[in-house]
């Protein structure tokens, strides 16, 4: 984490002490957050993260900045802050009030926090371990993003303790969902198959883009459910999320992928030129692909 973040609309130093257990979000995880990229001082893909946080703000009964340039500019003061051109952030909505263990004297009924922190080196792939019924299929928040993170992170410890980089996670009735902190595709021929929301992955931001924005000649790209033999059969399998781009996978639960990875790449330039359109734009205030908010 770098020196300064964002509290409320000010810039503060990360010692401070700035939060109270009196904040129920915080004991309970009762906020939402996103992860963006950083790119050349520009958020990338700021209009689709910003209308995720809100739609599962409202799920959750979470309060929520109205205004979205004036979010977009208060992060902005961050990164210039830590001299954080190319770089991670994360942004967080904790609900102050409600529940049984509201805190007296908290005013706000919401506390927006962001950080940002150094770019992560994935490099060149990833292996996976299996977790099953990790994800509920028909739940009412499935697919949320939100700060009840825990049994993620425990996921992801525990594939790490067995040698691996992540875990692969599947919903409840044996269809590949997503990892723990990202989406998962596979190529057949020339065909690129995503898990559909149904199956309880969250709807990210590079999924999106790649799903909705890329246009790859004789290359369709398309959700169904998908099962874990099917996934090892594939000519080539990777994830995705906002820092990692499109990162291969090499092996699952001990099994080496295979790895023909000229869909892939072609994927992968193609993300490569719209992130260099939308930062293009955005610095030039030009017309960039946009999802209303």
């Amino acid at each position: 984490m770098h020196r300064f973040l964002l509290h409320n609309g000010e810039i503060r130093d990360t010692s401070e002490k700035l939060v109270s257990p009196g904040q129920v979000g915080l004991l309970n995880g009762w906020g939402v957050f996103s992860t963006l990229r950083v790119k050349e001082g520009v958020l990338f893909a700021w209009e689709r993260h910003y209308a995720r946080m809100k739609k599962d703000a409202e799920r959750m009964r979470i309060p929520f900045p109205g205004d979205a340039d004036a979010f977009h500019a208060a992060l902005l003061e961050l990164v210039r802050a830590n001299h954080a051109r190319d770089s991670t952030l994360r942004v967080v909505i904790v609900r102050n009030k409600g529940g049984p263990y509201e805190g007296h004297g908290i005013d706000r009924p919401f506390d927006l926090i962001a950080f940002t922190k150094d770019l992560t080196q994935w490099g060149d792939g990833v292996r996976l371990a299996v977790k099953t019924r990790a994800r509920l299929s028909g739940a009412d928040f499935s697919g949320t993003k939100i700060l009840s993170w825990s049994m993620n992170l425990t996921w992801l410890e525990e594939a790490q303790s067995l040698g691996m980089d992540e875990m692969l996670l599947l919903d409840d009735r044996g269809f590949v969902s997503e990892c723990t902190s990202a989406n998962i595709f596979i190529v057949e021929g020339n065909r690129v198959w995503t898990p559909p929301l149904s199956c309880g992955c969250l709807p990210g931001v590079t999924r999106a883009v790649i799903l909705e924005e890329l246009h790859v000649p004789e290359t369709p790209i398309g959700e169904r459910e998908i099962t874990l033999q099917e996934l090892s059969a594939a000519d080539d399998v990777f994830i995705t999320s906002s820092t990692r781009d499109l990162l291969p996978v090499k092996e699952v639960d001990g099994k080496p992928m295979k790895q023909n990875g000229q869909v892939r790449k072609r994927l992968l330039e193609a993300f490569a030129e719209y992130m260099e359109s939308y930062v293009a734009a955005r610095r030039t205030g030009g017309s960039i692909p946009r999802q209303e908010i």
